[in-house]
C-alpha cells in the first residue's frame, strides 16, 4: 500500500468515527448535545482536524443522513423480498418505513427533520438518497401511471403518519389502521383509472 492509499484509509476512517459518534450521542442525548467540540472530545482529535472533514455540524448531519438513506433503501427492499404478492409488497414495504422512522429517532431526524445541503428530487441527487425512493416507486407502480407523483404522495404519507406518532400528536395503537388506509389508498388508485 502506498502512502497516498494509506492516507486516504486514514481518512475515511476518520471521517467514519466523526460520523459514528455524531449519531451515537444523538441517539442518546439528541442532535442539540452533538457539537463540534463535543465530537473532537469524543473521539479525540483537535476541532480543526473535524473541521478538515466537515466544514460544520449541518454536514456531519448531512453524513449520518446518508448513512440512513442507506439503511432505510435495505429496509425496504428486505420488507419487498419477503413479501408475497404486489399488495402485500406495498404494505410491507410501508410498515418497514414506519418502523424505520419510530426506531432509530435521531437518525430520522437527521435524514428528514434537520437542515442539510443534500439535494432531492435533483438532478444532483445523491444515489443513497434515490434508493430509497426507488424502493418506494418498485411498489408503488403496479398500482399507478404516473409513478413519481404517487410514490411522492406515498412517502409524504408516511413521513406524515411517522411525524404524527413520533410527536404523540395521534391517537396511539392506531398505526396499523392508518397505514392500511394509506396503503388501500394507492391501491384504489389504481384501480380508479389513469392517474
Amino acid at each position: 500500500m502506498n502512502v497516498t492509499d494509506r492516507k486516504s484509509r486514514e481518512r475515511a476512517e476518520r471521517e467514519d468515527r466523526i460520523v459514528a459518534a455524531a449519531r451515537a450521542i444523538a441517539e442518546s442525548e439528541g442532535w442539540d448535545a452533538v457539537t463540534i467540540r463535543r465530537l473532537a472530545n469524543e473521539i479525540e482529535y483537535s476541532q480543526p482536524v473535524l473541521y478538515s472533514h466537515f466544514a460544520s455540524r449541518d454536514a456531519i448531519v448531512a453524513a449520518v443522513a446518508v448513512e440512513g438513506f442507506k439503511e432505510l433503501a435495505t429496509v425496504l427492499r428486505t420488507a419487498v423480498d419477503a413479501a408475497d404478492g404486489q399488495q402485500d409488497a406495498l404494505m410491507s414495504v410501508a410498515t418497514g418505513y414506519f418502523t424505520f422512522a419510530l426506531s432509530r429517532p435521531a437518525l430520522y431526524d437527521a435524514m428528514f427533520i434537520l437542515p442539510t445541503q443534500l439535494k432531492f428530487a435533483d438532478a444532483e441527487t445523491r444515489a443513497e438518497l434515490r434508493d430509497g425512493f426507488e424502493a418506494i416507486t418498485a411498489v408503488v407502480s403496479p398500482f399507478c401511471t404516473d409513478v413519481e407523483i404517487v410514490t411522492e404522495t406515498f412517502w409524504a404519507a408516511l413521513h406524515g403518519l411517522a411525524e404524527l406518532e413520533r410527536s404523540g400528536r395521534v391517537r396511539p395503537g392506531m398505526d396499523d389502521k392508518r397505514i392500511a388506509l394509506v396503503v388501500q389508498a394507492i391501491i384504489n388508485a389504481g384501480s380508479a383509472g389513469p392517474n
